[in-house]
């Protein structure tokens, strides 16, 4: 399944997220959802520990100015990697 996060984490419910996130899940955090790309945050080590796939999107953490402080556990894709994930989870959820 492919979980789309599009909100900050410090507008949505995490916890309730995480929850419906299993093993093998992908994420993909765009728009300010980017945020939880961040090395060393919390909401980040939620993420990472629902052993999901984490993916972020490079054109929405460069106009954040946020490629510098992205997590190394984190896939930054393109455009086009976006639409494979699409393709390959026909089951989704958006945030």
């Amino acid at each position: 399944m492919l979980h789309t996060l599009t909100m900050s984490p410090f507008r949505c419910d995490v916890p309730a997220i995480r929850r419906l996130i299993a093993v093998g899940d992908h994420v993909l955090l765009l728009e300010d959802g980017v945020i939880f790309a961040l090395a060393g945050t919390k909401t980040l080590s939620i993420l990472i520990n629902s052993s999901a796939y984490i993916y972020a999107l490079r054109v929405d953490l460069l106009a954040r100015g946020l490629m510098s402080r992205v997590s190394s556990q984190v896939e930054i894709i393109s455009y086009t990697d976006f639409v494979m994930l699409v393709l390959e989870n026909p089951q989704q959820v958006s945030w």
